[in-house]
């Protein structure tokens, strides 16, 4: 191609080739992804994985790496059930009623143990009303105590100034008793 000009077909060509053979390499990876991963393999599986068509995976140079992984999944799934690494049907029930079971267990365990936290909350509220009430009782005794010793203090005031007020109205009865007698001895003088 050294005096030969590339065609726009030649670059269309290349282009193609190039994108094929990082869509096949995509799919290599892909494949290599699943395994590693444990994901079922299947033509659709790798395509999807992989975001190429599915026409791609069946052709020529891909197709066989696809099935290759497919029987060695396959072959692994097979040796681990020989090897009683997969459990049977019976199995799988029984323990399925075994966790039923254990649910129940714990959602009753749940329960039991809720109704004696609202029990204990209960008679803790109950407890704190009556030590609340009680409380209350005392500030309320105490404010009666104060409010009589006032009270008494008022009333000793109240005394007292009942006994001066009648003094001082004796001592009034008096001044104007003298003031009539002063102005009587006055009147009479002259």
């Amino acid at each position: 191609m050294s005096g030969s000009k590339r065609t726009p077909e030649d670059a269309l060509r290349e282009a193609r080739r190039h994108d094929s053979q990082v869509k096949r390499g995509r799919v290599l990876e892909a494949i290599d992804a699943m395994k590693d991963s444990g994901a079922p393999i299947s033509f659709l599986a790798v395509a999807r994985a992989a975001g190429v068509s599915n026409w791609l995976v069946y052709q020529d140079g891909v197709a066989e790496h696809i099935r290759a992984a497919m029987k060695g999944q396959a072959k692994g799934a097979r040796n681990r059930r020989a090897a009683g690494a997969g459990a049977s049907a019976a199995s799988l029930a029984t323990d399925l009623e075994l966790v039923r079971a254990e649910v129940r267990s714990l959602r009753e365990e749940r329960d039991s143990l809720k109704r004696a936290v609202q029990r204990g909350l209960g008679a803790k509220l109950d407890q704190e009303g009556v030590r609340s009430a009680t409380q209350q009782i005392g500030d309320l005794q105490a404010e009666l105590h104060r409010t009589k010793d006032e009270l008494a203090a008022a009333r000793s005031e109240n005394a007292d100034l009942q006994r001066r007020l009648d003094e001082a109205e004796e001592q009034v009865v008096a001044v104007r008793e003298a003031g009539r007698q002063m102005f009587k001895s006055i009147n009479r003088s002259t």
